[in-house]
């Protein structure tokens, strides 16, 4: 059995953990990054249908999408990866007085941080997504900004430029265990042998909480089914990604959008939610989401579709991130719990894993962590603050 030294080891090759390891390496340290899959992005991330918006109610996650954003647009240009990102848009419709009275709120804290977004009447939401059923429409809000990329290309291009900067990524291997000794990490421990290293990143997503139990702590996230699909390519008519708020049986929302290639990429929320692991398709998740669908945009009834999957959401109790340093057991950061915002917070998260690993935290950063801290309330009982852990580099 080997062991070989690295400065941080980070346990999941997924929406988190290989932006992770991209932002750790480009500090200069030395990163493994470990996966039980085959190759990067195989988990939940393949599963994501690749919507990127910073258009949140909570400040955290609006600031981490913001900078994932910022990555996403600017990535071709800067690196030469085509990621398909598309900047389409958001819009989210209100056929009911609920719904415009929540839209209009959550507005009013978007607009207070500075996000372009705007609420649009009937008519003015029409042109921008004609073919919506006018019959009851109100109007709804439409950030322009917003937009989509692959979730695959762009997992493979982060761990691509990931490795250019030095990585190491270990692919076929289960970390069974979290090396400590005593209250400290000292490695982890794989089928193919030991690593020894004084930070371990868990990005494990769906499996975060196995991975926590490897090293004697626990994680609170519990693993839920969701499923999605995609049509046929068609000729463009659709620009912005559309979501529904409104529950219908079996669902509590849907959302879709024309991806460049001209296939409509959709999904929705299953209501009751769906835990476990499983993630084999259901015979009843097409017939409902294409009813919606159809009821929302009725031109939308001939089109064919090519395929559905399924994939995971690790949620949390309070269903936002947990992202911080571990009390019980120095050099341990937790990464994990992202619900079902993975690929959009991914590069956000991934930088500030980087930052706080390093001890180089950045003005903003502080409040992100208290919001998401795995000590706050609702999520592990009480809040607290770290003090004097130590850098991993």
């Amino acid at each position: 059995m080997t062991t070989r030294n690295y400065d941080a080891i980070v346990i999941g090759a997924g929406s988190i953990g290989v932006p992770a390891t991209l932002r750790l390496a480009g500090k200069g340290l030395k990163v493994l990054c470990v996966d039980q899959f085959a190759s990067a992005g195989q988990g939940s991330n393949k599963c994501a249908i690749g919507g990127v918006r910073p258009t949140h109610a909570a400040p955290a996650k609006m600031k981490l999408c913001l900078d994932s954003m910022d990555v996403f647009s600017h990535w071709e240009e800067t690196w030469g990866d085509n990621l398909e990102w598309r900047q389409g848009g958001y819009v989210f419709v209100a056929y009911r007085p609920q719904e415009e009275a929540f839209l209009k709120e959550r507005l009013l804290v978007q607009k207070k941080a500075g996000l372009d977004i705007d609420w649009l009447g009937r008519d003015d939401l029409l042109q921008v997504c004609p073919g919506l059923q006018e019959d009851g429409l109100l109007g709804g809000t439409l950030a322009p900004g917003d937009g989509s990329a692959s979730p695959i290309l762009s997992c493979q291009a982060f761990q691509r430029r990931a490795s250019a900067l030095g990585a190491t990524f270990r692919f076929n291997e289960r970390v069974t265990r979290i090396l400590r000794r005593k209250d400290k990490v000292v490695g982890v421990r794989t089928g193919q042998g030991d690593y020894a290293t004084g930070c371990v990143v868990n990005a494990a997503g769906a499996w975060a909480r196995a991975l926590a139990r490897a090293g004697g702590l626990d994680a609170p996230v519990e693993p839920e089914s969701h499923e999605g699909g995609i049509t046929e390519a068609v000729a463009p008519f659709l620009g912005p990604m559309i979501v529904d708020l409104r529950e219908a049986p079996g669902s509590e929302n849907f959302y879709f959008y024309q991806h460049k290639t001209g296939q409509l990429v959709f999904c929705y929320s299953p209501k009751p939610a769906i835990p476990g692991t499983d993630r084999r398709e259901t015979s009843d998740y097409l017939p409902r989401i294409a009813r919606r669908m159809v009821d929302l945009m009725p031109k939308l009834a001939n089109l064919k579709i090519r395929r559905t999957w399924r994939g995971l959401y690790p949620m949390t109790p309070d269903s936002a991130p947990i992202i911080g340093r571990s009390l019980e057991l120095d050099g341990y950061l937790e990464a994990i719990g992202m619900c079902e915002l993975g690929f959009m917070l991914g590069p956000g998260v991934g930088s500030l894993v980087a930052r706080l690993a390093t001890s180089e935290l950045e003005p903003g950063d502080a409040a992100v962590l208290e919001d998401l801290s795995p000590y706050r309330a609702g999520v592990k009982g009480a809040w607290a603050r770290v003090h004097g852990q130590k850098s991993c580099k």
